[in-house]
């Protein structure tokens, strides 16, 4: 029984009946100027404008790349030589945010990670206080990936605007699963990543409101506006677009398939089990997400057991051999080690069911947490 969808998904069985034909049908260089490449170039903007819709925007505005990671190098990367070269994040974004900032700080950037609360929210009053006079960027992903919690991104641009200031976020976690308006978000960047909503590995979009505000990343033949140089994956294209489609037409079926599996999940575990604690905000986070922590529990262990009873879940830390490294996301909403390294995440997917969500108590109570 497979809970761990936020690390990633299965492919959706229409995505790999796509990808499979356009393997072995639509093998032109979308940059060549004959039927081939033609038409190739032609499904690629279709998948585009697919992607666009979804997220509410235009196509001229949707660039492809490997995934999620490289769409935030991708951004903060472009920070680099401005005058503007100060950056503002939290403490609890994605390694791919924070780690990047570290990396660029030895090249000369500047930046600042604000703490959060209790349930992962951002201070925005620390937000603004962090911003100076060559801020140019704030990164400040959609929603969590270990607790969920979905900031107030509206706050977070209002703030921004009124200093001039561009907004970043990591939205890699939530097509599927919540609405992504770009208009209404009012973002500059956002980044997402196949794999998160049922397509393929290996492919991501980074939506630029105004793509002329990015360098490129990686140089070479000019695809993607000059932006991300390198022969597209036509086939990965067309997967991530028609999983998009699926995605957001699909979205309030799926938002409450999910709900009721979170809901039966949480009422079992709480019957069953009197210590236990459910991490981040619990009206305000992604649907199907449920970050627990079982006190006196290690989290090592119980994913080693869970295994064995082919239960596939996720802890955000690693702990046994003398190892303890608790999750810095638990850590910033200030949970102490020994909680922090009880904790398992599990998230639902489209595919999983009540049956499996009683099956996945009864294994807990009589063979796991004893």
């Amino acid at each position: 029984m497979y809970f761990d969808h936020s690390a990633t998904t299965p492919i959706h069985p229409d995505v790999q009946d796509l990808i499979n034909i356009t393997n072995s049908k639509i093998y032109g260089n979308p940059s060549s100027n004959h039927h081939f490449g033609r038409k190739a170039r032609l499904l690629l903007e279709k998948s585009r404008a697919q992607v666009a819709k979804s997220i509410n925007t235009t196509p001229n505005k949707i660039i492809f790349n490997s995934g999620g990671t490289e769409s935030n190098n991708h951004v903060l990367w472009s920070m680099l030589g401005t005058s503007k070269n100060h950056v503002i994040s939290n403490k609890i974004e994605h390694p791919a945010v924070i780690k990047v900032l570290q990396e660029l700080e030895s090249f000369g950037l500047e930046y600042d990670l604000i703490n959060v609360d209790k349930n992962g929210f951002v201070n925005t009053d620390e937000l603004e206080s962090k911003i100076k006079r060559n801020t140019g960027l704030i990164s400040i992903m959609l929603a969590n990936n270990e607790i969920g919690t979905i900031q107030p991104l509206n706050q977070v641009v209002k703030i921004a605007k009124k200093y001039s200031i561009l907004v970043h976020s990591d939205a890699v976690q939530c097509l599927g699963k919540i609405n992504i308006n770009v208009q209404s978000l009012a973002v500059d960047f956002l980044s997402l990543s196949a794999h998160k909503f049922y397509g393929p590995k290996g492919v991501g979009v980074l939506y630029a409101k105004n793509p002329q505000a990015l360098k490129p990343l990686i140089i070479g033949g000019g695809q993607e506006s000059t932006l991300r140089a390198g022969t597209e994956n036509i086939a990965y294209a067309l997967a991530t677009g028609l999983a998009s489609e699926i995605a957001t037409k699909s979205l309030k079926k799926n938002v409450n398939h999910l709900l009721s599996l979170e809901k039966q999940f949480k009422q079992k575990l709480k019957k069953s089990f009197k210590n236990i604690i459910f991490n981040g905000c619990q009206s305000r986070k992604l649907p199907g997400l449920i970050s627990v922590s079982f006190p006196g529990f290690c989290s090592d262990v119980l994913l080693v057991k869970l295994d064995r009873e082919n239960i596939f879940v996720s802890n955000g830390s690693a702990c046994g051999s003398g190892i303890v490294k608790p999750s810095p996301v638990l850590s910033a909403i200030g949970m102490d080690n020994a909680t922090n390294l009880s904790t398992l995440r599990f998230s639902f997917g489209l595919s999983n069911n009540l049956e499996e969500i009683e099956t996945l108590i009864q294994i807990l109570k009589n063979k796991i947490l004893k």
